[in-house]
């Protein structure tokens, strides 16, 4: 069986800014890592991959984060499917906001947790990301969480 899917070349147009390596930088002290997004199944999907290093300290042991997002398009809406190595799994819509900046929020759920990634590119080439989370009785009140900053290092 063969099926064509549709060509939309610019389907992640607003999104090209990602595409790269990229390295963490102005880490705290034993925290690195790094992520990349690449274009992948003939450019149909964009796939992110990560890894976070925590060094052991007197509070917590040594660990590693990995986590693999796809991002795709769905019937003319871009959407983001993530899953990490603590078993979570997050559906996203995907909003480009603007130039340089994309948003992905995931569905209002009345028994878990909302979540908001968002990625914006700085004029000096940091991409400035931050990760928050909406408890399921607020599911607009989103709180900071996580944030980051990275520099590329290829494209």
């Amino acid at each position: 069986m063969r099926f064509l899917l549709p060509q939309t070349p610019d389907q992640f147009g607003p999104i090209q800014f990602l595409l790269g390596d990229w390295i963490a930088v102005d880490s705290p002290a034993g925290e690195r890592g790094g992520f990349s997004f690449k274009s992948g199944v003939q450019d149909h999907v964009i796939v992110r991959t990560n890894e976070a290093i925590y060094d052991a300290t007197a509070a917590h042991p040594a660990s590693r984060h990995d986590d693999l997002m796809i991002i795709y398009s769905e019937n003319g809406s871009l959407r983001a499917d993530y899953f990490d190595n603590e078993g979570h799994v997050i559906r996203y819509a995907v909003e480009p906001a603007s130039a340089n900046r994309v948003v992905f929020v995931s569905e209002t759920n009345p028994r878990e947790p909302r979540f908001r990634l968002t990625y914006s590119l700085a004029a000096d080439g940091v991409l400035n990301g931050t990760f928050e989370l909406a408890e399921p009785a607020s599911p607009g009140a989103f709180r900071p969480y996580l944030s980051w900053k990275a520099r590329r290092v290829s494209r």
